[in-house]
């Protein structure tokens, strides 16, 4: 898929990520290390040469948008929430440890990756998440910065750069860095 250039960002760290908690599009919150993410994925827009009044979209999601204010703020740029960026849905496993999960039904996560079990699992599908990331990628035709989520982003870059699982599989989902998708490649910014 042929996009303008794209600037990514991940949430930071949440309270629920440090617990190993399955969030999917429960709330949760940044945590001390999480803000410091955001703060960094500012600093390194701000060296970026990015187009002036760039666009920028954000999940509503709490802890993207508290990434967004503390990313974005202090650069005087202001998202658009848009709903298709919100984090998978993932049923009934939401607010629940990994490992309680994993306790009560090893077969469950028996041979699947965590990006497997996520896709697999109760609630969206990839196919789901394809067609409402792909979706808000077709809409794109400038330049923009797009706060989200690890699966969300995921999905939103093997879209744009024309993965499948294995691709996916590779992906970093790192916090505090900035994903550019640009001409089909993707760099990463720390």
């Amino acid at each position: 898929m042929s996009t303008p250039p794209l600037y990514l960002l991940r949430h930071g760290q949440t309270d629920w990520n440090r617990d190993m908690r399955v969030q999917g599009q429960m709330e949760s919150d940044l945590t001390e290390l999480g803000r410091g993410h955001a703060v960094r994925q500012g600093e390194i827009l701000a060296a970026l040469d990015l187009p002036a009044g760039i666009a920028a979209y954000c999940s509503p999601q709490r802890r993207t948008r508290q990434t967004a204010e503390l990313a974005l703020g202090p650069l005087g740029i202001t998202p658009a929430f848009d709903d298709r960026l919100k984090e998978i849905y993932l049923g009934h496993w939401e607010g629940h440890l990994y490992a309680e999960m994993k306790a009560k039904d090893p077969a469950a996560f028996e041979g699947l990756t965590p990006l497997e079990l996520l896709l697999f699992g109760p609630g969206e599908s990839e196919a789901d998440m394809r067609a409402r990331l792909g979706a808000f990628v077709k809409e794109i035709t400038a330049p923009a910065i797009v706060v989200s989520h690890g699966i969300a982003l995921t999905i939103l870059r093997a879209e744009v750069l024309g993965g499948g699982m294995d691709e996916m599989e590779a992906m970093g989902r790192e916090q505090g860095v900035v994903y550019e998708l640009r001409d089909g490649e993707e760099i990463v910014h720390r």
